[in-house]
C-alpha cells in the first residue's frame, strides 16, 4: 500500500518508496505550482496515465546525465553540423508539450504520449509561465521538428520528455540544452529512469541517496525563475551559426 495525499498533505519520505514498481511513493494530491515545485525540490516527480490517480515517484537508482559527460557520436555530431537545424529556446513551449504527447513511432522517442495528458500539459504550461519550465526546440525551414522540455530549479535541471519528427532532431536539442546548462553552471540533468537512448548519450544510474544529495545542493542556488529565450540564442547548426552557441 502507498499513502494517499490530500491537498494539504506533505510528501512521505522518499525512503518509503516501493521497490516494485521501482520508486512509486504515493498517490493523490494535485498538480498545482506549489505541489510540483515541492516535489522537484526533494527529488519526486509525477507520472501516471489518464485513467489513474496522480502517482508520485522517486526511483532508486536514478538515471542522470552530468553535463560534462555528454557523449556525442560521430553521426550525431554530423547532424549537429550539417542538418540545417535551427535551435530555439522557450519560443514554442506548448507546441513542444503537444509533440511530446503525440503517439510515438521513432527509436529516439520515449513513451510520454501514454501519460502526458491535458491535465499534465496544463500543469507544465503553468510552470513555464512562472519561469520554471523550459523548452529547447529544433526547427527546420520554419517547422518544429523536434525538441524537449524540463524544469529548472536553482542549478538543477529535471528533464521530462523529448520528441522527434526528423532524424536526430531530439538529440540535437539535447546537445543544445547541455550547452545552455554548462553556460549557466548547471552540472546535472535528471533523466529519471534508464533508457538505451539516454545511456548511449552518456547518462548513467546513481544511487537515489547520491542523487538527493546533489539535488539538495543544487536547488538552492539563487537562479531566478525566468524565460531563457530572452537572453539566449543557440543559433543555426550547419548553417549561419551565431558567434558562440550560447549568449548570456
Amino acid at each position: 500500500m502507498i499513502p494517499w495525499l490530500e491537498t494539504a498533505d506533505p510528501f512521505p519520505p522518499v525512503e518509503r518508496a516501493l521497490e516494485h514498481p521501482n520508486g512509486l511513493l504515493c498517490a493523490g494530491g494535485d498538480l498545482s505550482l506549489t505541489r510540483l515545485l515541492e516535489a522537484y525540490r526533494i527529488g519526486i516527480f509525477p507520472w501516471y496515465s489518464g485513467t489513474e490517480p496522480i502517482l508520485w515517484w522517486s526511483p532508486d537508482p536514478r538515471m542522470v546525465l552530468f553535463t560534462e559527460e555528454l557523449k556525442v557520436s560521430r553521426s550525431l555530431a554530423k547532424s549537429v553540423r550539417n542538418k540545417g537545424y535551427e535551435l530555439r529556446i522557450d519560443s514554442a513551449f506548448r507546441e513542444v508539450l503537444a509533440g511530446c504527447a503525440a503517439p510515438r513511432t521513432g527509436p529516439d522517442e520515449d513513451a510520454a504520449g501514454t501519460w502526458l495528458g491535458p491535465t499534465m500539459r496544463a500543469a507544465y504550461a503553468a510552470l513555464h509561465d512562472a519561469g520554471y519550465a523550459h523548452s529547447v526546440e529544433t526547427w527546420r525551414d520554419g517547422v518544429l521538428v523536434g525538441g524537449l522540455y524540463g524544469v529548472a530549479l536553482g542549478r538543477m535541471f529535471y528533464g521530462e520528455s523529448m520528441f522527434s519528427r526528423a532524424a536526430d532532431a531530439s538529440k540535437v536539442a539535447l546537445v543544445a540544452l547541455v550547452e545552455q546548462l554548462r553556460a549557466r553552471g548547471f552540472p546535472l540533468i535528471d533523466c529519471q529512469v534508464r533508457t538505451p537512448l539516454l545511456a548511449a548519450l552518456g547518462a548513467r544510474e546513481i544511487p537515489r541517496c547520491d542523487f538527493l544529495q546533489q539535488v539538495a545542493r543544487l536547488v538552492h542556488y539563487p537562479e531566478p525563475a525566468q524565460r531563457w529565450g530572452s537572453d539566449a540564442d543557440v543559433g543555426v547548426f550547419g548553417a549561419q551559426r551565431t558567434a558562440g552557441s550560447v549568449k548570456r
